[in-house]
């Protein structure tokens, strides 16, 4: 609607918007760039509580012209939920997480996927391909079967099973790899080479940031447009964290919200934590990191496309990378549940765990407002909880 061009972040190319085109020609990941003079005459805050309450309220802050290609199954304005409970045994009155567990498909995938596909049928693709951990893939899957899309998915073999489920569900042609997403990438790519897929790998096409965007624009909104001091992020791909700095960058240029950030934290697993590791060597960029695994397999992703942009949204905040480990996560995702109520994934878990290292450490201070981002529901993945019960008889009685 208000989209001016696609620019590089890299070589600062410029590309005319409304046509398909996937990377720079430098190799770098575009990002959409609005007239955001024009957005600020037609965008007015006293309008939203009238709006719908999904992603779309935001319109003219995405990407999509003509709102009859809109693809949507109700995606965005999940709610912030106040952690009183490990709030008060942290020592921290202000904690709060933002639940994409509750959101179509059950992750945060969902925001990427509808805009995503909702560009992809505006732009006439008939059919994409993409590799996955497998939240992705299902989210990708299922959106274009709604848009009438023919999806080619590829997974690791290791993935969780719900997402498998999903992609077969939809209709996509879902292959399994023997081996990591990294894997599975180079199998897509040939794909795309050699019949002419549409390449929707993570930034290999502009648009799936759009909709991860909106989570900051949502945050903002829910914090009445006075942003909480830290967020938290799960980082693989780092489309999310690289998508709320930009939705606040945007805020900023059409005033509403001030000059001050929140300082962002990527949070990766011990056994995969390729941008922890350049950040804290000062580095601008990952190495790939060889031998991953963590039972957070969303955010295995050994070397993301898009790294420089995560490292440049943690510098440019005064923010900072933690690596959990793995027993750090599964406790942390049993204590949500224990004491909130709240069944998360294991990407959502490890941002527990890496704010309490922080408060710990004295990088997050009593009464700053913290928030956590829970990219999806603990159902999504069965095998990250034990449940082996005691199995009565009929007359047996239970013990205290």
């Amino acid at each position: 609607m208000f989209v001016s061009h696609l620019s590089c972040p890299k070589c600062r190319a410029t590309y005319e918007p409304n046509r398909k085109i996937q990377l720079c020609t430098c190799g770098s990941p575009l990002l959409v760039a609005y007239d955001l003079k024009k957005t600020e005459k037609a965008l007015k805050k006293d309008s939203l509580p009238q709006r719908r309450n999904d992603l779309w309220r935001y319109r003219e802050l995405l990407p999509v012209r003509d709102f009859k290609n809109i693809v949507t199954l109700g995606e965005g304005m999940t709610p912030l939920i106040r952690l009183r409970n490990i709030g008060g045994e942290m020592d921290l009155p202000h904690l709060y997480l933002k639940d994409e567990g509750i959101i179509p498909t059950g992750t945060f995938k969902a925001r990427g996927a509808a805009v995503g596909v909702s560009m992809a049928k505006e732009l006439g693709v008939k059919a994409l391909a993409m590799p996955t951990n497998g939240n992705a893939g299902g989210a990708w899957a299922l959106y274009c079967a709604a848009a009438g899309i023919q999806a080619v998915i590829v997974m690791p073999k290791d993935a969780p099973p719900i997402p498998r489920k999903e992609c077969v569900i939809a209709g996509a042609s879902l292959y399994l790899v023997n081996g990591l997403i990294s894997d599975a990438g180079r199998i897509v790519g040939r794909a795309v080479t050699d019949r002419g897929l549409y390449d929707a790998s993570t930034l290999k096409e502009p648009y799936r940031i759009e909709g991860k965007k909106t989570m900051g624009l949502e945050i903002a909104e829910q914090f009445g447009w006075d942003v909480p001091e830290v967020i938290l992020y799960p980082t693989g791909g780092g489309v999310g964290i690289i998508g709320i700095y930009k939705a606040l960058q945007e805020l900023q240029e059409i005033g509403w919200i001030g000059s001050r950030m929140p300082r962002l934290v990527a949070v990766q697993a011990s056994g995969c934590a390729p941008v922890v590791s350049a950040w804290q060597a000062k580095k601008t960029e990952s190495v790939f990191w060889e031998n991953s695994a963590t039972v957070a397999f969303g955010i295995n992703v050994p070397k993301a496309l898009g790294d420089f942009l995560v490292l440049d949204a943690v510098y440019a905040t005064n923010g900072c990378a933690v690596a959990v480990t793995d027993e750090d996560i599964l406790n942390a995702q049993a204590y949500l549940g224990r004491r909130e109520g709240l069944f998360v994934c294991p990407e959502g878990a490890a941002t527990l765990a890496a704010a309490r290292r922080l408060v710990r450490e004295g990088w997050i201070e009593k009464n700053e407002r913290v928030v956590l981002l829970n990219t999806g529901t603990g159902l999504k993945y069965p095998d990250s909880v034990d449940a082996e019960p005691p199995v009565l008889q009929p007359g047996d009685a239970i013990e205290r």
